[in-house]
């Protein structure tokens, strides 16, 4: 699917495109999603353009993804797709050539899709390719702030579950917490790579003069994101902790109890067992009070140990 980016009056409109005549001289921004090899070649035809494939964005190496060639400007980087199941980092694809935009993807956007409402709303927000480019990066950055400040929201009722003295719940916040943990480093992936695409137009001088402050603009953005996500990789780190020991204190409680049945029942045992010997000449079988003397023993060896380790603190 394209979607074509016209300047008309000043201002850029949209159109679908599903034919090659629709690719006309005026386009300043051509979005592909999940392009088809028809689609690439009305591209080719019509702005003598090669794009590459979708599988080739994958490419994992500085020199295949950030670098300038006689095609243009080729930017390739990490956008987010935030899918309520598993978010993943899907590769897109950035060709800047004789003052048009090219953008290849595999995926549905939301950010794409956002950044083209607001062009149809704040008409003069921007009418050039570059411009364009970073306006992705920018809104991508912003949306990625936001998504850090969600995280931390919830680690914060994660801490409070964690130290409070009713939660038992424990393999949930665990759950909870990877869940956090993994979605915390995809955001931080996705924005080191947007950093490593914004300092090679800063350092290869391919951005206008005009555009720099809002360039280093974000790229001060990423930083603080970074430093942002940093801290909340520690938080995690330490929250696991905690939860964990948490784990061991309750698994310790309870061993206690069944340390502390076996220390008070182990005396009435022993007295027990030994009056249910079976030997013929045993004295205290004869006697009128032998069976209750036999239960207060029992009685006074099971309180002796207790009382004897909660007055040493042991319990």
């Amino acid at each position: 699917m394209i979607t074509v980016w016209i300047l008309f009056e000043g201002h850029l409109q949209p159109q679908r495109v599903t034919a090659v005549d629709q690719l006309v001289s005026s386009a300043v921004w051509l979005d592909l999603e999940k392009p088809s090899p028809v689609e690439l070649r009305w591209i080719e035809e019509a702005y003598q353009q090669r794009l590459p494939d979708i599988h080739e964005l994958t490419e994992i190496e500085a020199s295949s993804r950030f670098f300038q060639d006689d095609a243009g400007l080729h930017v390739r980087a990490f956008f987010l797709h935030e899918i309520q199941e598993r978010p993943s980092n899907v590769t897109v694809g950035f060709v800047l050539n004789e003052g048009r935009l090219f953008t290849l993807r595999d995926e549905a956007l939301i950010t794409f899709q956002q950044y083209g409402r607001k062009l149809e709303t704040q008409r003069e927000l921007v009418t050039d390719a570059f411009g364009i480019m970073l306006g992705l990066f920018e809104l991508k950055v912003d949306q990625l702030a936001d998504l850090l400040e969600q995280l931390h929201i919830e680690l914060e009722k994660l801490n409070t579950r964690v130290f409070h003295a009713g939660e038992r719940d424990f393999d949930d916040v665990l759950t909870l917490l990877a869940t956090i943990q993994d979605r915390n480093d995809k955001v931080r992936l996705s924005l080191m790579d947007k950093q490593r695409g914004l300092s090679f137009l800063l350092r290869g001088r391919s951005c206008p003069n005009q555009k720099l402050p809002l360039l280093r603009e974000i790229l001060r953005d990423i930083n603080s994101l970074n430093e942002h996500s940093t801290f909340l990789f520690e938080k995690v780190q330490f929250l696991m902790d905690a939860t964990t020991g948490r784990i061991n204190i309750e698994q310790n409680k309870v061993i206690k109890i069944f340390s502390i049945a076996a220390v008070v029942f182990l005396p009435p045992t022993l007295i027990a067992s030994i009056y249910g010997m079976n030997f013929r000449f045993m004295p205290e079988l004869s006697w009128p009070f032998g069976y209750p003397l036999s239960i207060i023993f029992m009685v006074a060896a099971a309180i002796a140990p207790y009382w004897y380790f909660k007055r040493k603190g042991w319990l």
